[in-house]
């Protein structure tokens, strides 16, 4: 696996783990608002999988990350080599963790209702309204991920590197 930690592709200082994670991060808000596109269009099969499919590999690249993060020494070796002040990187890191925590395990619970009301036939129908609020939350919850995440990028290999 030294794949992960040879140069990045984006420019920065970054490993190439680390820009893999950047661009899925980015490009997240857009693939879950394509899941509500169908879903607005009536294409229920698609939405259904196709969310099912970017919730498991979202989760797979998450997994992915926490394993270069670790066998890179940790997000404390990353800070070493910043210029910016440590409080405001932990702080920034402690916010993305709360809001991707909190944003992972509403998404678990929209979409276990979900499969629930689909199974007996409540979706579509009887909940809908419902799950349009759930999954409406937990869209709003990946954006502030992924804004949250790329913020944290940009101190790390952007903002923060030494001239």
């Amino acid at each position: 696996m030294d794949y992960m930690f040879q140069a990045g592709f984006l420019g920065t200082q970054a490993p190439f783990f680390m820009d893999f994670v950047m661009l899925v991060v980015a490009l997240l808000p857009l693939l879950i608002g394509l899941g509500i596109v169908w879903a607005r269009r009536g294409a229920y099969v698609v939405h259904r999988a196709y969310q099912w499919l970017v919730f498991i590999v979202s989760v797979i690249v998450v997994g992915w990350f926490e394993y270069g993060v670790r066998v890179g020494g940790g997000f404390h070796d990353f800070v070493q080599h910043s210029t910016l002040p440590k409080y405001l990187l932990w702080g920034v890191l402690i916010f993305h963790i709360v809001v991707s925590v909190l944003t992972i395990v509403w998404w678990v619970r929209t979409l276990i209702v979900a499969e629930r009301a689909y199974d007996i036939g409540n979706l579509p129908g009887g909940h809908t309204l419902p799950h349009r609020r759930q999954g409406w939350q937990t869209a709003i919850g990946v954006f502030l991920t992924s804004l949250s995440g790329i913020w944290v990028y940009l101190l790390l290999f952007v903002f923060g590197v030494g001239k």
